[in-house]
């Protein structure tokens, strides 16, 4: 089948690292895999990022118009051609960046409508969200099958579907064939391992989380390597400033953007995986890290322990908690047989749960109920 893979957050080919982007690059394989031929049409395309709550009207006033020129333009083509498709898929659907072509698009022409990742949230139905908010409605109204990747969004999401629609749980997936565990010197102090974008929000208050559980181990030997890089770059180094040795050494380090295919070596090189998790949603570092076999401290927020198993992979820590976050890499710091005990069952877990090649099973097996 031809699937019209639409991405309106982040493309496959953006430039930007992040979760979004491997999840759509993921999915993009994955339709490879099972045969299918992906189609993206300049007119689907939409402009990356998250828009102010102020443009909603004007972006779904604009959508209108471009799904009925897609229409018009698909109608017009002949059997056969690369640019006609059997299915919409979407990736990613919720209130600040929804899906403004699908449900208009599908509904004229008569094709399958999929979403994948899309989520319900009551609470930003009124105020400046509440346009985005029904965007989201109208798609899960509209939406023939939903793949749930947060199970946080399970309920939410079933509240919303049409009798007669599908919902399937796939859970978030990498190609963990590149990830691989390395020994590392016995004698190197350990390295404490973080990737994150360094933007505002959320990923600026789990690296002050970060900074603050790192600082109530200064009497201990450690090193951490930051990952990432963004506009809030310049609060993430002050934050981290007063952690390094007053000589002058560097005990954080920061490796600023790295290509994804240059990840692998670093979470091998590292000793544990750190990351507050400040409102993730599920967090693909989590996954990649564990299937380098690193144990993982974590924030206990959203799906992240739908990926981070407390006590078999990793330790989980109330959100936002600090001196709980510092107290759990402390206690994996001492423990080195802890340490390989969680190391073996992350990566472990991850190639049977989180694997790609799992996932082609439930998307193929997903795709089956459209017929």
């Amino acid at each position: 089948m031809r699937v019209l893979l639409h991405t309106p957050l982040k493309p496959p080919d953006s430039p930007i690292p992040s979760g979004d982007r491997e999840m759509a690059r993921g999915l993009s394989r994955l339709l490879r895999r099972l045969g299918h031929r992906i189609v993206m049409p300049a007119a689907s395309r939409v402009a990356p990022g998250v828009p102010a709550p102020q443009d909603h009207l004007a972006l779904e006033r604009r959508a209108r118009m471009r799904a009925q020129r897609l229409v018009a333009s698909w109608r017009g083509l002949p059997a056969g051609h690369p640019e006609r498709f059997d299915i919409w898929l979407t990736y990613h659907c919720y209130y600040r960046k929804p899906d403004w072509l699908g449900p208009i698009v599908t509904r004229a022409l008569g094709v399958p409508y999929v979403l994948v990742e899309a989520s319900h949230a009551p609470r930003r139905a009124q105020g400046p969200t509440r346009l985005g908010h029904r965007a989201v409605e109208r798609a899960l109204a509209a939406a023939d099958l939903v793949l749930t990747v947060n199970p946080r969004d399970v309920a939410g999401v079933k509240a919303r579907l049409r009798p007669g629609a599908h919902q399937v749980r796939l859970p978030p997936f990498i190609d963990t064939r590149p990830f691989t565990p390395r020994p590392r010197a016995v004698n190197d102090p350990p390295l404490l391992l973080s990737v994150g974008m360094m933007r505002t929000r959320d990923k600026l208050d789990s690296y002050r989380v970060l900074a603050d559980a790192l600082g109530r181990l200064k009497d201990r030997p450690w090193c951490a390597l930051l990952v990432g890089d963004g506009p809030a770059r310049s609060e993430v180094e002050a934050m981290m400033a007063p952690l390094n040795d007053e000589s002058g050494g560097e005990r954080v380090r920061f490796a600023g953007a790295v290509a994804h295919a240059d990840l692998p070596s670093i979470y091998a090189s590292a000793d544990l995986y750190l990351w507050p998790a400040i409102n993730e949603a599920y967090g693909m570092a989590f996954l990649e890290a564990q299937a380098a076999g690193l144990p993982v401290v974590a924030g206990r927020t959203g799906g992240v322990p739908a990926v981070v198993a407390d006590g078999i992979t990793g330790v989980l820590t109330p959100i936002g908690d600090a001196a709980a976050f510092a107290k759990a890499t402390v206690r994996l710091l001492e423990d080195s047989r802890e340490r390989a005990r969680l190391a073996k069952a992350a990566r472990a877990r991850v190639n049977a749960r989180h694997d790609e090649r799992a996932a082609a099973h439930v998307l193929a097996a997903a795709l089956r109920l459209l017929r």
